[in-house]
């Protein structure tokens, strides 16, 4: 099943992609989960499921906006240098423990929407990513049962402001400014995606390819990356955990390559979907 958050009329709401467009879940189970979150919290997606099939949808997917697959999540944990040709190309040194930094809730837009450049920086970067989204929680997750803690998969750009990020060895500030990341288009369930390391990833900017790997080239695995977070905080349902990307990011490239206003850049999974996203300025 997919799943995706969008707003019409003015209104939020989330809901099942099927032929035809969107049935309006948040509608749909009589309000009782407004939002994608709180029907994960709910333990609500098998009955998703069911008032979904069969259901007409309420309306096409070019008649709505796409929000971020979760707009409201508890955290946002990225994995940095995950994969060994990212780690070659930055001249970094492997590590013993995954690299983790966070992103803020306002720094995502939707499928469809605009990426924005801010006006601080000209070094607008694109990283392709695979995401997953926390169904259940927990702590000390051990890694032989980490997959039954998640909810599902998506596409993610954490698009990235080189020389911000570069100002000091913490990554946080070139990551965080608003709208720079994309999130979408949709959430497909896990029950979908039952090995995600069995996943081709290719990120495009206006139609070259730039990024191209497969999820089992993951330096920590998806099981490795949930044990580890769940150590040191609680991961609850909506929770986003942002794998890494591979090599090929435009800074490192000769001459450098960065996203640009009127660029288009999309982050291709198969079994997932394509996130598509334009470039505009601040």
């Amino acid at each position: 099943m997919k799943l995706t958050s969008f707003a019409r009329d003015g209104a939020a709401s989330w809901g099942a992609v099927v032929d035809g467009g969107i049935v309006d879940l948040g509608k749909a189970m009589g309000g009782k989960y407004p939002t994608l979150r709180s029907a994960i919290e709910g333990n609500a997606l098998k009955d998703a499921a069911a008032a979904a099939d069969g259901a007409s949808p309420d309306a096409t997917i070019d008649e709505v906006a796409l929000l971020p697959v979760i707009p409201d999540p508890d955290k946002i944990l990225c994995v940095g240098l995950n994969y060994k040709s990212h780690i070659e190309e930055t001249g970094r040194s492997d590590s013993d423990y995954p690299t983790i930094f966070t992103r803020f809730p306002n720094t995502q837009v939707g499928h469809g929407q605009p990426m924005i450049r801010p006006k601080d920086s000209t070094a607008y970067d694109y990283e392709g990513e695979l995401a997953l989204i926390i169904g259940t929680g927990g702590r000390h997750i051990s890694e032989t049962d980490a997959l039954k803690h998640i909810a599902g998969y998506a596409c993610y750009n954490d698009g990235s402001i080189r020389d911000w990020q570069r100002h000091t060895s913490q990554f946080t500030p070139g990551k965080n400014f608003p709208g720079t990341g994309g999130f979408g288009p949709w959430m497909v369930t896990a029950d979908e995606i039952p090995d995600p390391a069995t996943m081709h990833l290719v990120t495009r900017l206006n139609g070259e390819v730039l990024q191209d790997a497969t999820t089992d080239l993951l330096v920590f695995s998806v099981p490795v990356l949930i044990n580890y977070i769940s150590t040191f905080t609680e991961l609850v349902p909506g929770d986003v955990i942002v794998t890494g990307t591979p090599g090929g990011v435009g800074f490192k490239r000769n001459p450098p390559v960065f996203m640009k206003p009127g660029d288009t850049v999309e982050v291709e999974i198969d079994k997932i979907g394509i996130l598509s996203n334009p470039i505009a300025d601040e």
